[in-house]
């Protein structure tokens, strides 16, 4: 015997006897069938949810979206410039750079006189020897407007002093006279060093001169007397060493 049911209670079956349709509930009597979103599936049915294709191992394309946590940052781009430039364009540019360099050369040869040596007056140098009176000081007589002084000292050394006077001959060589109170076993070694080798006597003004060899390619003509030694010594050619001994007074 089944138990009593309310009096409101819709039976759960509400198909007609006999076969017939289920009639529609009544308006408002709330057994109105839900509402259902078309996009959702009914209850125990699985969803179709659209996936994304899965990606082989190791296979890239581009239709493979690539990973933003696996893909390593791409590398600063840099912009290689290489020149283009042919050779006839770096030639003037170089013929740009030139000829300002050219310009300031010529002008400072031309105008300042840059080719020009630098010369001394050796009156004061003469000077300061005589008034020592340490020995006999002699000075060029009748040289050439080409002889030019570049340098003039005179200077108290151990074992006596040194006059030096530095002239540039009018072949554009180096020469030096050197009057000095040192004895001249001290300085001939000190001044032509150890290639310093005697190459014989030679006469000049009526005073005999001893030939040297001296460092490098130089040459002196060394003058022996009691109380001085005097050398001229330099790269010039013998003519001119022989020019500048013999013009000493």
């Amino acid at each position: 015997m089944d138990p009593a049911q309310p009096a409101d209670r819709v039976p759960a079956d509400r198909t007609p006897p006999g076969g017939q349709p289920p009639a529609d509930p009544p308006a408002g009597s709330g057994l109105e069938p839900a509402e259902t979103d078309p996009e959702t599936p009914p209850t125990g049915e699985p969803a179709l949810v659209e996936s994304a294709p899965a990606v082989e191992p190791g296979r890239s394309g581009p239709d493979v979206a690539p990973d933003a946590g696996d893909r390593p940052a791409p590398p600063p781009r840099v912009e290689a410039a290489r020149s283009e430039r042919s050779p006839k364009d770096m030639a003037i540019s170089l013929l740009v750079l030139l000829i300002p360099i050219a310009l300031l050369l010529a002008f400072y040869r031309g105008f300042l006189g840059g080719d020009e040596p630098t010369t001394v007056d050796p009156g004061p140098a003469i000077e300061q020897a005589r008034s020592a009176n340490t020995f006999p000081v002699s000075q060029p007589q009748g040289l050439s407007s080409g002889w030019r002084t570049v340098s003039a000292r005179y200077q108290a050394v151990e074992g006596g002093a040194n006059l030096r006077i530095g002239y540039l001959t009018p072949e554009g060589r180096g020469v030096q006279l050197l009057q000095s109170s040192v004895p001249a076993e001290r300085l001939l070694p000190a001044e032509l060093t150890d290639q310093g080798q005697p190459q014989g006597p030679t006469e000049l003004a009526g005073r005999t001169w001893q030939r040297y060899t001296a460092r490098g390619n130089q040459q002196a003509l060394i003058l022996l007397e009691p109380t001085r030694t005097v050398l001229v010594v330099g790269d010039a050619r013998d003519n001119e060493l022989r020019q500048l001994a013999g013009s000493l007074r």
